[in-house]
């Protein structure tokens, strides 16, 4: 009574007591298991004076007593067994047990067997098989209406759907022409979608549909991501712009303060973003402020915002500790959506330290940028691997020792070059190692930045190749591995062409697709070989649910997956020649 709301027992309880207590003789009766359905159920029995009638205490008649959606089903029941028979529950010791469905060992409430009060008569005939359909609005979500129908033959049978909070036994009921798959349409708020019924779903088993996860054709689904992706930046704009206009980024407990400029004139598509990260490192926060307000001044676009994010530790490796990561997501999300910024156009460049956090962040994070610049810094221990679609420029003077930052760069330089080699239509980069100059370059680094501006990011590039590295991202373009599995140096190659997908890997044992049109034709149906192996084939339906999970894992209005598939790997096949297993590559 507190929370208004109950199960039929316990409303079935309140009917009882108010009954009784205005002199109307009553008792609970009710199923502990259905012969012909899944769940159980629990209503009311009252005396008229001279016999026991029945009504629903979730669901009374308008039109009286012995009436209710429950008849046809009570009327399978079968005398004399615990859980099947029709029980009405008793003061006295009967002898018998008023079964608890929600607490079987308690045998503490006497019942009397009234399951002859609701059987037919003989001459009634059955009932034809029943198909029971429930609609939630997801999993873990509450149960909608819903108009439903099915077509078979040329017949049309209709039903309705019932939401919360109506009897969790109420369903969709039609006559079941036995054929499957069957197709089951509903209507929600004029929104139309389809579930496809299978053989799981036969003699009054109840086919539990999710409408989040029912197919949706390209044009809903791209429709729905934008509608989902304005309500998310609706949402966060008004924290978002204060948040900018302090001159701040916070995330992961930690805060970023940053410096803007801006130049040019917006094109219709929205800004550019350009984050330039800073020297220093290893310093005083003294010395580290002098190198941020000097970034600020050192390129400058043709168009485009140019900011200089201060980094929010002194120590060495101040762009590559893992809450940078997340500062950058913040900060490339707040601005697509306070600044109207173009998600396909944010670059990243840095000089020195910054250069090093160009080394570390762009392989890590190619997916948010369309180009990257390193000046005159040092990788540790980066890899280039994930730069394949992500154009890459090293700029470093000649005699710039320090740290063997000239040799590296070249090498750099070549291990680009090979990987470009192999796969020419990745990879591109562009390489200046000048003459005679040392750390500083005079700027002439700033020819990066025409360079930079003529890229645009591909948000569903046909191939990707992941190598994780530092913090773990749950998502890389439209791959996610499993986070138990996520391991410094691990790998996975994967390409798209003629609808499948291919995937090569020995590091992974499951791999998440995400999925869009853009990506892939999902009208038609998609083949999955991953070490060789077919591991999925068939059509991928666009859903809600897919649209709202991507979203939430990448706030990005380029990147909303419409479709998602989980797939097993296969361990790689030896090769029958020699015995060597295939490249991840």
């Amino acid at each position: 009574m507190e929370i208004g709301l109950a199960s039929c027992t316990g409303l079935s309880i309140l009917l009882v007591d108010a009954c009784r207590g205005v002199g109307i003789p009553a008792r609970v009766a009710g199923i502990a298991a259905w012969t012909d359905r899944n769940g159980n159920h629990t209503w009311v029995e009252i005396h008229d004076g001279e016999r026991w009638r029945f009504t629903g205490a979730a669901e009374h008649d308008p039109n009286g007593l012995d009436r209710g959606w429950f008849a046809g089903a009570a009327a399978q029941g079968v005398p004399g067994h615990e859980l099947h028979a029709i029980w009405a529950s008793s003061w006295q010791s009967t002898g018998d047990l008023f079964p608890l469905a929600w607490d079987m060992d308690d045998r503490s409430v006497p019942g009397v067997d009234v399951t002859h009060r609701y059987a037919r008569p003989k001459d009634a005939g059955t009932d034809s098989p029943r198909l029971l359909v429930r609609l939630w609005e997801s999993r873990g979500g509450v149960r909608i209406a819903a108009d439903a129908s099915i077509t078979h033959d040329g017949h049309t049978r209709s039903a309705r759907t019932h939401a919360d909070p109506d009897d969790i036994n109420l369903t969709a009921e039609f006559d079941d022409p036995g054929v499957r798959p069957l197709r089951v349409h509903f209507v929600v708020d004029g929104q139309e979608r389809t579930a496809l019924i299978g053989d799981e779903h036969r003699n009054g088993t109840v086919a539990e549909v999710y409408w989040n996860e029912l197919a949706l054709s390209r044009d809903e689904a791209e429709a729905l991501a934008r509608a989902r992706w304005e309500a998310h930046a609706e949402a966060i704009r008004s924290e978002r712009s204060g948040e900018l206009a302090e001159g701040v980024v916070r995330a992961a407990g930690h805060e970023m303060k940053i410096l803007r400029r801006d130049f040019g004139q917006a094109p219709e598509t929205g800004r550019s973003l350009w984050i330039s990260m800073h020297g220093g490192g290893g310093t005083t926060a003294q010395v580290n402020d002098q190198q941020w307000r000097n970034q600020i001044r050192l390129y400058e676009p043709a168009e485009g915002i140019y900011i200089a994010p201060r980094a929010p530790s002194d120590t060495w490796n101040l762009w590559h500790r893992p809450e940078i990561d997340r500062l950058f997501d913040r900060l490339i999300e707040s601005a697509v959506v306070a600044w109207g910024v173009d998600p396909d156009r944010v670059y990243l460049l840095g000089y020195s330290a910054g250069g090093d956090g160009v080394y570390q962040l762009a392989p890590r994070m190619a997916d948010r940028f369309a180009a990257a610049a390193m000046m005159a810094g040092h990788p540790n221990d980066a890899d280039p691997a994930g730069l394949r679609n992500l154009p890459f420029a090293l700029f470093m003077g000649a005699d710039d020792s320090a740290y063997n930052r000239n040799a590296v760069a070249e090498q750099w330089g070549g291990r680009l070059a090979e990987l470009q080699a192999a796969d020419p239509s990745g990879y591109r980069h562009l390489v200046r190692i000048y003459p005679d100059l040392g750390h500083w370059m005079n700027g002439k680094d700033a020819e990066a930045i025409p360079w930079m501006a003529g890229f645009a990011r591909d948000p569903w590039p046909d191939t990707v190749v992941w190598r994780l590295s530092g913090p773990f991202h749950s998502r890389f373009y439209w791959l996610s591995v499993p986070e138990a599995e996520a391991a410094k140096g691990r790998r996975v190659r994967a390409s798209v062409g003629a609808q499948t997908i291919t995937v090569n890997t020995e590091d992974f044992s499951s791999l998440e697709l995400w999925l869009s049109d853009a990506l892939i034709d999902l009208d038609r149906a998609v083949r999955v070989i991953a070490n060789g192996q077919t591991v999925f084939e068939g059509t991928i339906p666009r859903t809600e649910a897919a649209i709202d999970t991507s979203l939430r894992a990448r706030p990005d209005p380029a990147m909303v997956a419409t479709a998602r598939l989980i797939i097993a790997i296969p361990r790689p096949v030896a090769d029958v020649d020699d015995g060597q297993a295939p490249s991840s590559e």
